[in-house]
């Protein structure tokens, strides 16, 4: 509790009695809301009196009280149209958060009204088909089966300082960290004077100001209240500085944040993240400004990611928690033979992995070279254990403290703030617990695993494959040329088509992902034809009809210049290309239109790729065109 009002019911406190003692003690509580998480990672939300909740209390906890479509969340082929009943089962075990309205007083209590949010799981046929079932169930296989591979190679000598014949118990831990734009609803971006701050570094880490840090204040302390412990927030490498207002107000405020928050368990973590985006998105609304959460939102600008932090623990009877990522000395390894058997097995699996995470054209967008956003399969370790690094050009970069072993875990630095957390973090745990199972059946020591990881491309492997290199300490984008990332860490897949083909493509790998049973064939299917109908509809409605906007906006204008006349002339023949459709030469957009509507989708994604390049150039073009004009 917070005063008069109350932010959470903590796991295991929502029996009937209790609930209904609250809710009395509580009466601006007007609402319940039961949250399922579809394949997509859209949370349901709904508004249902308190009155018919607590008349029918018994049945809303059995879930038995409230049913959706199917064909209203994304769920892909688990439901049909002729089979679309969803039930919505009350998670009793997680916390439950009571979101307010700031903005609707209620008139008996004088506070702002409460509606209970309630983590549930969609339930088709009697089966769990959503998110977050697949992460708990994720979860529950992979403490299950560490505890047994762990119990079985109790006498290793490279375990032993994990104590692994007294553990009782695993727990898998994840940290979110939130990149999100704010802006004035009203202004637009200007790209030269965005990118000049960014390469100037004129905004990282600076002070905040006017409307953005009240926003960013109230929200640091909203997620304190609802017992998130936030650890920082502070502004981002984008963003430009804002100018005075007339009132003497800061105006036109675009810049790019970030907030942290203490890591939970994995299931907790990712339901703390999506009231941590709807709190910030809320907040900063009431204080005058939009909030972004897109990959990419802005071309050619410093995208937002959603580093996420991975870790395993063991849990003894005393209720002590041993990193098992953590070497017995600090100062001598890097990473104990779990942490190892880890990194590699996600590094080795990332294929299929990729799929769950970067789902989306908005995400595609981001993953480029540069901006510190990864593209290559790789690892980094540090040059030295007892001098601990950061290279923040990897996709899997090692956290460590000499001084503080539980701090060790992996930053997967891939996701972007609307990857399904939940999902995602399943997928990686899959892939991770295939490392760990290897590493202690081959009895392997920490240096045997080092010299693995560390391989060179071409060297035999044991685990990883041959042909790939898996660390580098040096910056992938500045050191390796594109030819030598592609054959050292392997070509990134470019479009959704292409990330979701790797579940077809791998099947060995996508074996690894099913051993739990969790992410079965029905499951991986059903996310991949979500995944690329979504890919298909935003290419047809929004993407192509957007790019052929700009086509249409290009003006000639009347300049004289054979340089003007120039880049006039290469303009033109831009937009001919794109979206002139003749007889002999179809447009660009036509045919990816086309290929589109008659499923093929290969094809589909090539032409993605050239439409891609071809609006860069022609943006490119048009930039210059104007400063030709003016």
């Amino acid at each position: 509790m917070n005063g008069s009002r109350i932010y959470s019911i903590a796991g295991g406190q929502c029996g009937r009695e209790t609930l209904l003692a609250i809710l009395r003690e509580h009466p601006e509580i007007r609402f319940v809301s039961l949250v399922g998480i579809d394949l997509a990672g859209n949370d349901t939300d709904e508004r249902i009196p308190i009155q018919a909740f607590t008349a029918d209390i018994d049945a809303f906890l059995a879930g038995k009280a409230v049913q959706t479509d199917g064909s209203s969340v994304v769920l892909g082929t688990l439901t049909s149209l002729a089979d679309a009943q969803v039930d919505l089962v009350p998670d009793l075990a997680a916390t439950w958060f009571v979101d307010y309205n700031e903005e609707h007083r209620d008139t008996e209590t004088g506070l702002p009204v409460g509606t209970l949010r309630i983590p549930s799981f969609l339930v088709h046929r009697g089966v769990r088909v959503d998110s977050r079932s697949l992460l708990e169930s994720t979860v529950s296989y992979a403490r299950r089966t560490l505890l047994d591979l762990l119990h079985a190679h109790a006498l290793s000598p490279h375990v032993a300082h994990l104590e692994p014949g007294r553990l009782a118990d695993i727990e898998v831990t994840v940290g979110t960290e939130l990149e999100f734009w704010v802006k004035t609803p009203t202004d637009t971006a200007n790209i030269d004077e965005l990118s000049a701050a960014q390469v100037l570094q004129e905004n990282y880490w600076q002070r905040t100001r006017g409307s953005a840090r009240t926003a960013l204040e109230q929200a640091v302390m909203a997620l304190e209240a609802y017992g998130l412990h936030p650890e920082m927030g502070h502004k981002e490498v984008g963003g430009v500085k804002a100018s005075i207002g007339p009132g003497g107000e800061l105006a036109h405020v675009m810049e790019q944040m970030e907030i942290d928050w203490r890591y939970a368990t994995a299931v907790q973590a990712a339901d703390n993240e999506l009231l941590a985006r709807i709190l910030v998105k809320e907040i900063f609304r009431a204080n005058g400004l939009t909030v972004n959460f897109k990959a990419k939102p802005i071309p050619g600008v410093a995208g937002s990611g959603e580093h996420t932090h991975l870790g395993i623990a063991g849990v003894l009877p005393s209720g002590r928690r041993i990193n098992l990522f953590a070497p017995a000395d600090m100062r001598a390894d890097f990473l104990s033979v779990i942490g190892y058997g880890a990194l590699m097995g996600l590094l080795r699996n990332y294929e299929v992995v990729n799929p769950f995470i970067s789902s989306s054209n908005d995400a595609f967008n981001r993953l480029k070279p540069g901006y510190e956003a990864p593209v290559c399969i790789v690892t980094a370790l540090g040059a030295d254990p007892a001098a601990p690094s950061r290279n923040r050009t990897v996709l899997a970069g090692l956290v460590r403290d000499v001084d503080n072993p539980r701090a060790t875990r992996f930053e997967l630095r891939s996701p972007n703030p609307y990857t399904n957390t939940y999902v995602a973090v399943a997928a990686c745990i899959m892939a991770m617990l295939d490392g760990i199972r290897w590493t202690l059946e081959s009895g392997s020591s920490p240096a045997d695993l080092l010299a693995e990881i560390s391989k060179k491309a071409g060297a035999p492997g044991r685990y990883l494959e041959q042909d790939r290199a898996y660390r580098s300490e040096e910056n992938v984008f500045d050191h390796y040329s594109k030819e030598e990332r592609d054959r050292l860490f392997g070509v990134p897949p470019a479009t959704v088509w292409e990330n979701m083909h790797m579940l077809e493509n791998l099947p060995e790998r996508v074996r690894v992902l099913g051993a739990g049973e969790t992410f079965t064939p029905g499951v991986i299917q059903a996310f991949r034809a979500a995944a690329l109908a979504r890919w298909k509809h935003e290419l047809l409605v929004r993407i192509v009809p957007d790019d052929l906007d700009v086509v249409r906006s290009c003006t000639r204008r009347n300049l004289d210049s054979a340089q003007a006349q120039a880049v006039w002339t290469a303009i033109d023949a831009l937009c001919h290309e794109l979206a002139d459709d003749t007889p002999e030469r179809p447009s660009v957009c036509g045919q990816l239109v086309a290929a589109l509507e008659g499923g093929q989708l290969e094809r589909a994604s090539q032409l993605q790729l050239v439409l891609n390049a071809t609006m860069e150039r022609l943006r490119l073009l048009q930039d210059k065109y104007q400063k030709l004009v003016f």
